[in-house]
């Protein structure tokens, strides 16, 4: 018989590491879902998103490259979506559909696989309503001028156009709030892999609990 595989969700702020987490998880077993990969993906390659988007913002938000492959000027949506609410809402009902469409198909296939855990990595879990499909959530946290420094280093914008980005999400502490485990990642990475380890044996124990009830 078919068993769906536990479904945990990990977030968080910009900056805080949650890529990092879900990579560890993905090594100790977890099956990875990146929600959003998957969006930019669908932005990309999806003629109905293609279209909207194009309709939101503009023909020439998109361009070929070098190469003549189709790519998107995201640096221009950020500025625009951060600064505009209404756009960013338009957004996300173009394109979370589609992913919860993608992670459904995940789940079945990974219940068809046998796989027990199934990670769904989404920057923004709580407010894409989704977060009720899931049984157990993680929220990776770290204070903010930590996460200011690690999305600056990785060239995700200037110190203001990042503060307008986490002024767009969710407060940490309301995330905290709705998490079932919190892993703070303010230290060094093996101090990050040992909370990781810890809330992976609490998940796989809750997994084996599910699996016999």
């Amino acid at each position: 018989m078919k068993r769906q595989p536990v479904l945990v969700g990990v977030t968080g702020g910009i900056g805080s590491g949650k890529s990092t987490v879900c990579a560890m998880l993905a090594e100790l077993g977890c099956e990875l879902f990146e929600a959003d990969r998957i969006a930019r993906e669908l932005q990309l390659k999806d003629p109905g998103v293609i279209e909207g988007i194009r309709n939101l913002f503009g023909d020439d938000i998109y361009f070929l490259d070098g190469s003549g492959n189709l790519q998107i000027d995201r640096k221009r949506i950020a500025e625009v979506v951060f600064s505009d609410r209404s756009k960013l809402e338009a957004l996300a009902v173009l394109i979370h559909p589609k992913v919860f469409d993608a992670f459904s198909n995940t789940v079945d296939r990974c219940a068809r696989e046998g796989v027990k855990i199934l990670v769904k990595e989404a920057a923004i879990l709580f407010e894409s309503g989704r977060d009720g499909d899931l049984d157990r959530i993680i929220v990776v946290a770290a204070n903010r001028e930590t996460r200011l420094q690690r999305a600056m280093a990785k060239g995700m914008g200037c110190r203001e156009d990042i503060l307008k980005r986490m002024q767009a999400q969710w407060p940490q502490e309301r995330l905290i709030e709705r998490a079932d485990y919190v892993i703070f990642n303010d230290g060094s990475l093996e101090e990050l892999r040992a909370q990781t380890e810890e809330v992976f044996r609490k998940i796989s124990s809750f997994a084996e609990s599910a699996c016999n009830s």
